[in-house]
């Protein structure tokens, strides 16, 4: 067999082996990016969390708000909940809070002079779904609210649709749930409570802290891993493959 036969015989195989390599590569490096980011997260919310609350900022200034500067803030207000407006976001568990899952995140509106901020008052479990089995909970009258900012998750592609009609979401959209529970307009982004506790122990609330995964490390030395896998293996194929012909 001549030279360039042997050459063409390489030449699909070795574009294959190019294009996998390529791909195992740029998933390493998406790796390390994301690991950046992640790590830039946790220590950014790391010391919003330890900052002391600030006031609540007035509705004039939300629309200057920005999720990249101020998501994680800890904010505090005094404003009333409306305990007949709450509804209830499915939950598996959080990377802030220690509750247990599956379950439900109670949201409500909090209203103060001059606007209304949806509050996710924390989490209830199954058994604790209906209002009805911790009306202790209910916080009536003006109350110092402090908590978190944070901004709407809106739903992704395989998120299930709300349902009104059962009160019930599967995103923290708090735009959307206060719009369908007829709240009226509200703050572009909603607070994670922290205190205070509510009387009957459900909604159960807390501290926040950050616990985000991180296992972006792991994936990228994965990736890489198997970029060099995949060279030596073809040089080694190649090599007899050149050998034979």
């Amino acid at each position: 067999m001549t030279a360039a036969p042997a050459r063409r015989g390489l030449l699909g195989p070795g574009v294959a082996a190019a294009c996998a390599f390529a791909i195992l590569i740029g998933l390493g490096v998406w790796q390390v990016k994301r690991l950046a980011w992640k790590e830039a997260l946790i220590a950014t919310v790391s010391a919003r969390f330890a900052a002391p609350p600030t006031a609540l900022p007035p509705p004039s200034d939300w629309a200057r708000l920005d999720p990249a500067d101020d998501e994680f803030r800890r904010v505090t207000v005094t404003a009333e909940f409306g305990n007949d407006k709450e509804a209830l976001v499915y939950t598996t568990g959080s990377s802030l809070r220690a509750d247990s899952g599956p379950g439900y995140w109670v949201f409500a509106p909090a209203r103060f002079p001059g606007g209304t901020v949806m509050v996710n008052r924390g989490f209830v479990p199954e058994d604790r779904k209906d209002p009805a089995t911790r009306r202790a909970g209910d916080i009536a009258g003006p109350v110092t609210v402090v908590g978190v900012m944070r901004w709407p998750e809106l739903p992704g592609l395989f998120t299930p649709a709300g349902e009104p009609a059962k009160n019930l979401w599967f995103s923290r959209d708090s735009t959307a749930i206060a719009a369908a529970k007829g709240v009226g307009p509200v703050a572009p982004f909603y607070i994670d409570l922290e205190s205070p506790p509510a009387p009957g122990g459900f909604p159960l609330a807390g501290v926040l802290r950050p616990a985000f995964p991180n296992n972006h490390l792991g994936y990228a030395v994965t990736w890489f891993g198997l970029a060099a896998v995949l060279a030596a293996s073809f040089t080694v194929w190649a090599a007899g493959r050149r050998r034979q012909d």
